[in-house]
């Protein structure tokens, strides 16, 4: 049985999620796959930091952070790092980069990843910034260093949007892609249409936990260039970064211009796009009116959904309704599994 040994910088919902499913894959993983995952670094910055080169104790980690919101300062291997003190020193074989998100830089995401490139690790990341903000850089250091970079997980959590086009669209070319990318603001424009004010909405997207105590970042539309910037670089080779997005979020959107769309029979939609234009990648955010029967009018509360457009193919699409944290986690142990079929 060969040993695979993960770092996992951040112990957010995401990281929990993944966590237990890796308790509860185990067993599963090593007879299908003939390797034994053993976590032997977690860092974070409020939650306290774990390191045991003889595997952490996952159950009691994830207990801890359940039960009392951080991890037991009297568990073996506690102690105190910096994640770049890890990333650089700590011996891991993967890195599992699930720091917080800084959406207008992508650091220290890109950095915690360069470093664990010079080393010759692998990375898998949830965090969609170093894929916007500098994907082309990191996919060529992975490359020279032989290195396997993974990233399923940034857009659309654990739908797998760039392993169907890597896995099942080979020597199709992408000229095209289209999508609702965020769903705090697909939940906010719905509710609007059924008449509700817009801080009552607020108010009851941050009481179901997918609405931001400051939403401002999806509002203004910043999360879904993030999520266009990541598409059209993984799927297009742009080069492109969420600064470069043709972006206007749904903060001018008013009640009235929503009863108007409909008695059109359209309605408004946040649509993510990007398209070659004079033979270079162009994106763009923006709020559109769609027609009631078209798909993107379907897509309801907080689903979402991308299609992809191919000179061979033509249009694909894919929906992915109504997500909760475990297909996050399940986005991470999958990229896991494509990891180690390449090993």
């Amino acid at each position: 049985m060969k040993t695979l040994k993960l770092l996992l910088l951040g112990f957010g919902n995401a990281a929990q999620a993944f966590a237990d499913l890796l308790i509860d894959k185990e067993t599963e993983i090593a007879d299908q796959f003939g390797y034994e995952v053993s976590v032997v670094g977690i860092v974070t910055k409020s939650r306290g930091c774990l390191v045991n080169q003889q595997g952490i104790d996952l159950k009691k980690a994830l207990g801890d952070v359940w039960t009392k919101g951080k991890f037991d300062n009297g568990q073996k291997g506690f102690t105190q790092i910096t994640s770049m003190e890890a990333a650089k020193g700590l011996e891991y074989d993967v890195l599992v980069e699930l720091t917080a998100l800084d959406i207008f830089t992508g650091q220290p995401a890109i950095d915690h990843i360069k470093t664990a490139f010079s080393r010759g690790k692998h990375v898998i990341t949830a965090n969609k910034g170093p894929v916007a903000w500098a994907f082309r850089e990191l996919k060529e250091m992975a490359q020279e260093q032989g290195s396997l970079f993974f990233y399923e997980t940034t857009v659309m959590d654990g739908t797998p949007v760039f392993n169907l086009v890597r896995e099942t669209l080979k020597l199709c070319r992408v000229t095209e892609v289209e999508g609702i990318l965020n769903s705090t603001t697909n939940f906010i424009l719905e509710e609007l249409a059924k008449g509700k004010e817009y801080d009552s909405v607020i108010a009851e997207g941050k009481c179901r936990g997918f609405i931001e105590a400051d939403p401002s970042i999806d509002i203004d539309g910043w999360d879904a260039a993030a999520k266009v910037a990541a598409l059209l670089n993984v799927l297009m080779d742009a080069g492109i970064t969420p600064g470069e997005i043709d972006r206007t979020g749904i903060g001018g959107i008013t009640k009235e211009q929503i009863r108007e769309a409909r008695a059109r029979n359209n309605v408004i939609k946040l649509i993510c796009r990007g398209t070659i234009e004079n033979g270079k990648v162009v994106g763009s955010v923006k709020p559109v009116e769609v027609p009631i029967t078209s798909l993107p009018a379907t897509i309801d509360g907080t689903s979402s959904y991308v299609s992809i457009t191919t000179d061979l193919m033509g249009k694909v699409s894919i929906v992915e309704h109504a997500p909760e944290i475990e297909q996050t986690g399940y986005g991470i142990l999958i990229d896991l599994i494509n990891l180690i079929d390449c090993l």
